[in-house]
């Protein structure tokens, strides 16, 4: 018999990857220039070029087995070990190799996250607009997740419906900031008022409540915007960390875990990790990946583009009367559409060959995302096809 949890969730898709999908098989009849494919937030700038000569020297200088063997299970150590550098350099926390467990992408840490603070029955809670991901993510371990509704006046926290929901079963709170789909960034009022209440329920419960960041758009923040490192404010944190974005390496498929060094049991949890990949069937992150990105951690792509481009679509986007909380971040943004049916709206929008995402599927449903992440040229076509919708 096959697993019919599985089964389940095929008439339940990915929406993104279903509009993503659509936009493909149109740009086979029309020309990709002409479908403007908001859908996906896939990096569109290249990686940087220390990046490449790392790679390339790596090949022309290294043994195969250093760059194509199996790594130790919890990341090769002088990688972690430089990970740990570049956390405390940057953000002044004490961060040492047993503080770092590397893996593949966000998605992998926040698998491993999720596991190593939760048992089943338990709940985690997050924040709307969310990731959809989030559900499986979090579901198929055992754990709830509970979803606190939106703050639709800046995409914050509701901090009244919080404190009703951080409910004596809740284990973890996850938050991502910059936010994926709003582009918002937590300020550290919020963070700060956040932790407050964690601190107040987890004594109350008497147990710790973890705080899970997910933190793949850390890199891309906007000039001016209050942009605080999350690990700072709440001594029982465990970052979730993706070189998708800030490298433009989606495919690579790297990233880490970082406990705060205040955290209880931080070398534990960590060392947990290097189990729970045991029974989730994640070993090793490929091993010349973890090598060149240790090369590149002070370094991003150029993402200067994203900002540009959020800019250029705000302007002309509020010109047009959409309602839009202006993104601190990312390469998102998360207008309010332009009918109550949010869905509807994107289907007239596929009309027009303009793909975006209805705001539903990322629990605030009314609004729809743009994944801004393709060429400034093409942000320009676009306008058009919006002034007609």
């Amino acid at each position: 018999m096959i697993a019919e949890e599985y089964r389940k969730m095929l008439g339940a898709k990915s929406v993104i990857r279903e509009i993503f999908s659509y936009g493909s098989e149109r740009a086979k009849e029309i020309g990709r220039e002409n479908v403007f494919d908001y859908s996906l937030g896939n990096p569109s700038v290249p990686v940087p070029d220390k990046f490449t000569r790392k790679m390339k020297e790596l090949l022309d200088r290294e043994s195969p087995l250093t760059l194509h063997g199996y790594s130790p299970s919890l990341g090769i150590d002088s990688v972690r070990e430089a990970v740990a550098k570049s956390l405390k350099d940057r953000f002044g926390l004490e961060y040492k190799k047993e503080h770092i467990f590397m893996c593949s992408g966000a998605a992998a840490a926040l698998a491993h996250a999720f596991r190593a603070v939760t048992v089943p029955g338990d709940s985690i809670l997050t924040f709307a607009p969310y990731f959809p991901e989030y559900q499986p993510y979090v579901n198929l371990t055992g754990a709830k997740l509970k979803v606190v509704p939106p703050d639709l006046k800046g995409f914050q926290v509701d901090f009244e419906k919080f404190s009703q929901m951080l409910t004596e079963d809740v284990t973890a709170v996850l938050i991502n900031s910059p936010n994926n789909p709003s582009g918002i960034v937590y300020t550290t009022e919020t963070i700060e008022k956040l932790a407050g209440i964690m601190e107040e329920k987890a004594q109350e419960y008497s147990h710790p409540i973890y705080l899970i960041s997910d933190e793949p758009y850390r890199e891309i923040t906007f000039t001016g915007v209050d942009d605080p490192y999350i690990g700072k404010y709440y001594k029982n944190t465990i970052t979730c960390y993706s070189f998708s974005k800030s490298l433009s390496l989606p495919g690579e498929r790297i990233g880490y875990v970082a406990v705060s060094p205040q955290c209880e049991d931080a070398a534990v949890i960590i060392e947990m990790c290097g189990q729970i990949s045991r029974g989730i069937g994640h070993n090793c992150p490929a091993s010349i990946i973890q090598l060149a990105v240790a090369d590149c951690l002070y370094d991003t792509a150029d993402l200067s583009v994203y900002e540009k481009n959020a800019q250029i679509l705000y302007t002309e986007l509020t010109r047009l009367g959409f309602e839009i909380v202006r993104p601190g971040g990312t390469f998102y943004m998360f207008p309010k559409a332009k009918e109550k049916d949010a869905v509807s709206f994107c289907k007239r929008a596929m009309k027009k060959d303009l793909l975006l995402v209805p705001g539903d599927t990322f629990g605030c449903p009314g609004y729809f995302r743009i994944a801004y992440c393709i060429e400034t040229e093409k942000v320009e076509r676009s306008l058009e096809a919006f002034r007609k919708l």
